[in-house]
């Protein structure tokens, strides 16, 4: 794998050529005689039409709403780029149609709604929302992300996923899952610090308590989230520790540290004060808070991840939405719950004890096994569609989310494996 650098002309050349963009729209059925024009539109077009006004779930019968995603955003949180506007987001968005389509076969259109009401914001997507299967949120800022989920989660009857906030709960809840059982770890028993208190990190925090963490910390830019504070939001309050609680303290004997802020948030001091085998995630990016070399100096004994696809334990939000979209919409979900998260974890986990394909292995130049340097999956795992996707449905189904009946994971296992090209 090459980790040279790509230059800034060679990234706008990307964007640029042969076309415009990265993505576009493909007709899948065929239009080469006049009959088949009278069927793609006029006069037989009128036929599905009727039938989905007589019976609405036909949209998936007759038309493309089942593989379709929107990709929405107002562009206020855009990678670390901060509130750069809705047009100046759209290489993003169209990003994450490139991914979806890749790694999930599910096609999308991206829309940048301009505007930073959440009202106005709720009210433009409740409004598109029949085109769609489901609707990925994303690079929206804390805390209006949260209302904005919120609202539209229990309005709509498609799954609703904020991306920026889920994404990084699932996979690194995995990952801390996996560093757990490496270092005989219980997590009921694990105290975790949470460095950041945006998006990410409220969601990180939560998905932790549901699946048994009891001890959790949570540090923004001005301490310590404790109770004699009083400059926190309702979502803040939820990790508040007790009043007068200090960093040193925080760090003391910690097992786990996540961060999901900016460079320099915590330090080598930070955790040279951590528990024995500590598991140290940096995960702010494209900088981490602190690089892994120095990490690996100070503490040889962590188990180390980043956000970055040069690192080993790449924390890699892809390895998560495409495949929970894909459940969740091939069973006609009605949200993207906790149990549904949850079992896309624990998937992800019990994928990375698997033995590695070589084709994986050699995208990577090395063997790949369970272990320090390996404890979530990569991204070219062409089994992620199977054993995520399949997880996130079967949840789907369990919890009530998906209405389906009879539904068979070993059948549908069968249809997702055979995507993998």
């Amino acid at each position: 794998m090459s980790n040279k650098a790509v230059s800034d002309q060679e990234a706008l050349d990307y964007h640029e050529f042969p076309h415009p963009g990265k993505i576009s729209v493909e007709v899948t059925s065929s239009v080469s005689s006049q009959r088949d024009l009278s069927m793609a539109y006029t006069p037989g077009v009128a036929v599905p039409c009727l039938e989905i006004q007589k019976t609405p779930t036909d949209a998936y019968k007759y038309t493309a709403k089942g593989n379709l995603v929107g990709v929405i955003t107002n562009g206020t949180a855009v990678l670390g780029l901060g509130n750069i506007g809705a047009l100046a987001s759209k290489p993003v968005m169209e990003g994450k149609g490139v991914l979806f389509k890749s790694f999930s076969g599910l096609d999308s259109f991206d829309i940048e709604v301009d505007t930073e009401d959440v009202d106005e914001f709720c009210k433009a997507v409740a409004l598109i929302s029949p085109t769609f299967g489901g609707i990925n949120l994303e690079d929206i800022k804390a805390p209006e992300c949260f209302e904005i989920e919120r609202r539209l989660d229990a309005e709509l009857d498609i799954p609703v996923m904020h991306d920026d906030q889920h994404g990084t709960a699932v996979i690194s809840t995995a990952a801390i899952i996996n560093a757990c059982e490496l270092t005989d770890k219980k997590i009921q028993e694990i105290k975790i610090v949470v460095i950041g208190a945006g998006a990410a990190a409220i969601s990180c925090a939560r998905l932790y308590r549901h699946i048994g963490v009891k001890s959790i910390f949570m540090i923004d830019s001005k301490g310590v989230i404790h109770e004699g504070r009083d400059d926190l939001n309702v979502y803040k309050e939820e990790f508040s520790a007790p009043k007068g609680t200090t960093k040193k303290e925080v760090f003391t004997n910690a097992d786990v540290a996540v961060g999901l802020s900016r460079p320099g948030s915590f330090s080598v001091e930070d955790i040279k004060l951590m528990a024995d085998t500590p598991i140290i995630f940096t995960l702010a990016n494209p900088t981490p808070e602190i690089f892994p070399d120095i990490t690996r100096a100070a503490r040889p004994d962590a188990i180390i991840a980043t956000g970055r696809s040069d690192f080993d334990n790449q924390v890699n939000n892809v390895l998560g939405f495409p495949f929970i979209f894909r459940g969740a919409m091939d069973v006609r979900a009605t949200q993207v719950n906790i149990e549904m998260k949850i079992a896309a974890a624990r998937a992800l986990a019990d994928l990375a004890k698997e033995e590695v394909p070589e084709y994986v292995n050699e995208i990577f130049g090395k063997k790949l096994s369970f272990g320090k340097e390996y404890i979530i999956p990569k991204p070219f795992d062409k089994r992620l569609i199977v054993e995520v996707s399949s997880a996130v449905a079967q949840a789907a189904v369990d919890s009530g989310s998906s209405q389906m009946e009879n539904f068979n994971i070993q059948e549908y296992k069968k249809e997702l494996a055979k995507r993998i090209k």
